[in-house]
């Protein structure tokens, strides 16, 4: 799909405009990356890896809550995402993968084995990077996975295939589907209205919606099975978390999940929609916490 900026993409990201935002930024060899390494020094290191539209402001709630239980934390905002370059490539999981991966070696984070969180179609790039990087991950947490839904006539990827047409769709209704999607994720509407303004207001930034129709296009985010069975190949300590009235990728998956996965431990998460993480961050950390403390002292003993 040819590069565009859309209506209501006024911004640009650069070093001058950057020296305003929240954050931190580094040169990877694919562009610019925005990031924050918080929280105790001495703690074990927790890299988040998030979905089609959320910056790293997403997983704020969450953050605190690990914070206060010893634990350090890498965010980051995908390319395309948040105050990350929007660069003009192929917009797949290897592209976010290799991101992670330069990521936690540019800020020498790979010394000690990292616990990885993915949700959504983050599930699926920590799953790609896990299979990468085996000797690097020490967890592996799963929430509300994408890739289990069977591939459709009707899916976005395959009409999306035709790149004429995916630059149509993406211009003259991108930022109305975009508003649309945000509203399936989360069950509590002033959430919702916070979570649709925090994802808009980095949308205001030129190649944005050119980066969520190029990922669209080109990482399925359905009929993944082969990604979850390889995983569970793996034997990786997994937890699989789930909203028990996720919209988006339904709890129906929730047994096939496991059973391609393996995880360790499971858990479904009562009265959440979508996104955990941001609508319920102290259960998802009730989970994370001990999950991450039983695997560190298998290894320090």
């Amino acid at each position: 799909m040819k590069y565009f900026v859309a209506s209501g993409e006024d911004l640009r990201l650069t070093a001058d405009s950057r020296q305003a935002l929240r954050g931190s930024f580094i040169e990877l060899s694919d562009g610019v990356t925005h990031y924050e390494l918080t929280g105790p020094e001495d703690g074990d290191v927790v890299v988040m890896a998030g979905g089609l539209t959320i910056p790293l402001f997403y997983w704020d709630g969450l953050v605190t809550e690990l914070h206060a239980r010893g634990l350090r934390t890498l965010t980051c905002s995908a390319y395309g995402r948040g105050y990350s370059d929007r660069v003009r490539s192929r917009y797949d999981e290897r592209l976010f993968a290799r991101q992670l991966s330069e990521l936690t070696d540019r800020l020498g984070l790979t010394e000690r084995p990292l616990h990885l969180v993915g949700t959504s179609m983050g599930a699926l790039v920590a799953m790609a990077y896990a299979a990468q990087h085996r000797s690097s991950v020490s967890t592996l947490t799963i929430v509300g996975p994408a890739g289990l839904a069977k591939p459709q006539l009707t899916s976005p990827h395959r009409l999306l295939r035709s790149d004429l047409f995916a630059g149509l769709v993406a211009r003259r209704r991108g930022r109305q589907i975009l508003r649309g999607h945000l509203g399936h994720n989360v069950r509590d509407p002033e959430l919702g209205a916070t979570l649709t303004e925090m994802v808009l207001e980095s949308f205001r930034f030129e190649g944005s919606l050119y980066a969520v129709f190029d990922t669209l296009q080109h990482l399925p985010v359905s009929g993944r099975d082969d990604l979850f069975r390889q995983t569970g190949t793996l034997g990786l300590p997994t937890l699989l978390l789930w909203g028990d009235e996720d919209n988006v990728t339904p709890l129906v998956h929730f047994d096939t999940a496991r059973a391609l996965l393996k995880p360790r431990h499971h858990h479904v998460i009562p009265e959440c929609g979508h996104m955990a993480p941001f609508e319920r961050p102290r259960d998802v950390a009730d989970q994370i916490v001990p999950f991450v403390a039983a695997q560190s002292e298998r290894l320090d003993s």
